[in-house]
C-alpha cells in the first residue's frame, strides 16, 4: 500500500506541472551569452508574479546572433523579444522587425526616460523611433596603475590629451618602454577619441562618411602618434599573451577597456596590487572627453502574438532591483542611474565603488555610434584603416580619403533609399 502511494505521488507531481503550464502563455525570449544562462534566474521571479506567464529563453552564442535573428525575421519565426545590440537596432528597425516602445512607454510611469543615461537612451532611436529599451551598458575607459603614476611623479590621471602625452611621456623616461595598451584591432578606443569631437562621424543624416573631416583626423593624429612616439606597442590583443599578467608586472600603465574587465582584474591581479589600480574617465582634447555608448537592449517583435505579456517581461527586467540582481549575476552595469543609487550587500552604492564609479561619471559623457544599419561594416573599415596608418603603410591624408571613398560605397544603397523615400 505503501509503495502504491509513493507511486500515485510520482506520477502526479509531473502531471501537476502540466497542470500547472496548461492554458499559460509561453514567451520566447532570445538572448546571449552569459546574460541568457543569468536571464533564467532573474525570470523565475517573473513567473511568480504572473503565474499564467512562461518564459522560454533560448540562448544563442555571440558569433550567431545576428544572422539567426536576420533568419528568423526572414522566415517569419522571430521571438516575442529578444537582446539585441545597440549597434543592430538600426537595422532590425529598417526592416520593420521591432515593435515602437513609445505606446507601451506612454502607460508605464515607471519607466522615465530621465532615469536613464542620455547617450544610452539615444541609441535606442534609431530613425527617431524607439525600438529597445537599454539592459545594460557598456563604454570605454581608462584602466591604470596609480601606483606607477606616483612613482614616475605624475600628480593625477591625465584629464586632457595634453596631460596625457606628458604622462606617457614621463612614463617612458622611467624606464618603461611601452605605457599604454592600445590593441590595433579594437576600433572602439578610435572610435571614442572620434565621438570627443564636435563634427559627426558621418554626415548628412548617415548619407556619407566624414572621416576627411578636420575633426576625425585630428582624432586620428592622436591615435596614431602614441604609436609613432613609442607610448604603444604595435599589437593585436592576440599578440599579448595575458593582458591581466602584464598589467600586474607594470608592462603598461594605461589600458583602454570596458566593465566586464573589473571583475577579471579583481580576480586575476595579486592581492598586493588591490589598492594599485582603479578606472578612470577618458581624457578628452580639452578635459575629460567622451566615449562610446554601447550595450544591449531589450526588443519586442511586431509578429510577437502575446505583446502585453512581452512588454509585462521588458518592464520587469528594467526594474532597479532586478537590475541590481542582474549586475551582481553578470557584472553588467545597468543603465538606469537610480539603480546606481540602490545600496549593494555592503550598504554602499554601486556608484561609490572604487572601481565602478569612473564608469558611472563617463556614462554622462557618452555618444551613441551613428545610427545607421551598416555601421558595424562602417566600424571595422574605420579600425583596418588606423591599422594601415600606424604600420606604416598609409599616411593620414590618404586613409581618410580611402575610408572615406569605402564608406560612401558602403551606404551607396541608403542614399538610393532615402531618395526614393522622399521624392
Amino acid at each position: 500500500m505503501q509503495r502504491r502511494r509513493l507511486l500515485t505521488a510520482a506520477v502526479a507531481a509531473p502531471l501537476a506541472g502540466c497542470n500547472r503550464d496548461r492554458g499559460a502563455t509561453t514567451l520566447r525570449f532570445w538572448a546571449m551569452g552569459r546574460e541568457a544562462e543569468v536571464a533564467a534566474e532573474l525570470i523565475a521571479g517573473f513567473e511568480r508574479e504572473r503565474p499564467g506567464v512562461r518564459v522560454k529563453v533560448e540562448q544563442l552564442p555571440w558569433t550567431a546572433a545576428h544572422e539567426k535573428l536576420l533568419t528568423a525575421f526572414a522566415g517569419d519565426a522571430t521571438p516575442d523579444l529578444a537582446q539585441v545590440g545597440n549597434t543592430w537596432l538600426p537595422e532590425m528597425q529598417a526592416l520593420g522587425a521591432l515593435e515602437p516602445l513609445e505606446p507601451w512607454l506612454a502607460r508605464t510611469p515607471a519607466l522615465q526616460a530621465s532615469d536613464y543615461f542620455d547617450g544610452i537612451w539615444a541609441t535606442n532611436a534609431p530613425a527617431g523611433q524607439r525600438v529597445g529599451l537599454p539592459w545594460y551598458v557598456d563604454t570605454r575607459l581608462l584602466f591604470v596603475r596609480h601606483d606607477l603614476l606616483a612613482r614616475a611623479g605624475i600628480p593625477r590621471v591625465p584629464q586632457n590629451w595634453s596631460e596625457w602625452r606628458a604622462a606617457l611621456a614621463r612614463l617612458r623616461e622611467h624606464g618603461m618602454a611601452t605605457p599604454l595598451l592600445l590593441p590595433t584591432n579594437e576600433f572602439e578606443p578610435l572610435l571614442a577619441l572620434a565621438l570627443q569631437q564636435p563634427a559627426e562621424v558621418l554626415r548628412e543624416g548617415g548619407r556619407f562618411g566624414n572621416f576627411s573631416s578636420e575633426d576625425f583626423r585630428r582624432a586620428l593624429g592622436f591615435y596614431a602618434e602614441r604609436f609613432a612616439r613609442g607610448d604603444a606597442p604595435g599589437l593585436t590583443n592576440n599578440q599579448v599573451a595575458n593582458v591581466w599578467q602584464e598589467f600586474g608586472r607594470g608592462t603598461f600603465a594605461f589600458y583602454i577597456s570596458g566593465p566586464w574587465n573589473i571583475g577579471e582584474f579583481k580576480r586575476r591581479l595579486p592581492a598586493d596590487l588591490a589598492d594599485a589600480w582603479s578606472t578612470a574617465e577618458l581624457p578628452g582634447p580639452d578635459g575629460l572627453g567622451a566615449s562610446i555608448a554601447g550595450g544591449a537592449s531589450l526588443a519586442m517583435f511586431k509578429r510577437s502574438r502575446h505583446k502585453p505579456e512581452a512588454w509585462a517581461l521588458i518592464s520587469y527586467l528594467s526594474r532597479p532591483d532586478v537590475q541590481q540582481q542582474f549586475y551582481r549575476l553578470t557584472g553588467d552595469l545597468p543603465p538606469r542611474r537610480s539603480t546606481w543609487a540602490m545600496p549593494l550587500d555592503g550598504g554602499a552604492t554601486l556608484a561609490e565603488d572604487r572601481h565602478a564609479a569612473a564608469f558611472r561619471r563617463q556614462l554622462e559623457r557618452v555618444r551613441p555610434t551613428p545610427a545607421v544599419p551598416e555601421w558595424e561594416r562602417i566600424a571595422n573599415e574605420m579600425q583596418l584603416a588606423a591599422a594601415r596608418v600606424v604600420g606604416g603603410r598609409d599616411s593620414i591624408d590618404v586613409a581618410v580619403r580611402g575610408l572615406d571613398a569605402r564608406v560612401d560605397g558602403i551606404l551607396e544603397k541608403r542614399r538610393w533609399m532615402l531618395d526614393r523615400a522622399s521624392s
